[in-house]
């Protein structure tokens, strides 16, 4: 079976800054963000399309981004908390959170080239739930 990155990086295969994880979901910071602590939940079990998921699993990957959010509106020094289901760049499962205080900085990338990975761990020890 294919294996999606995010599949890869549940696994441990490939690095990332995760922010939390149990038995069925699993949250890392997005190495291209559009804000700071831009984050990614997904279920561990790979379906394409969040929509696609049964309905359990779709509650238990829905309570931790419930969870995250309310963790990031105390942690972030943000105003708000955005989630997005966008699924159009990997073929696995995930909503988007978003941390921001302006409408507008939801738009306009904050990074380009190679990932800051000193600062994403900063970062994510910052917004880490445990």
């Amino acid at each position: 079976m294919y294996q999606s990155i995010f599949s890869k990086i549940i696994n441990g295969e490939v690095p990332c800054h995760k922010i939390y994880e149990d038995e069925h979901t699993f949250a890392f910071l997005d190495i291209a963000p559009v804000v700071e602590g831009h984050t990614l939940v997904v279920h561990k079990h790979q379906v394409e399309f969040v929509w696609d998921l049964d309905e359990a699993e779709y509650l238990q990957l829905m309570l931790t981004v419930r969870k995250l959010a309310r963790h990031y509106r105390h942690v972030s020094g943000k105003q708000h908390v955005s989630i997005e289901v966008i699924g159009v760049d990997v073929p696995h499962n995930h909503i988007h959170i978003k941390p921001f205080d302006q409408a507008s900085e939801l738009h306009q990338p904050i990074v380009s080239g190679e990932p800051d990975h000193a600062r994403l761990a900063v970062l994510a020890d910052r917004l880490r739930l445990v």
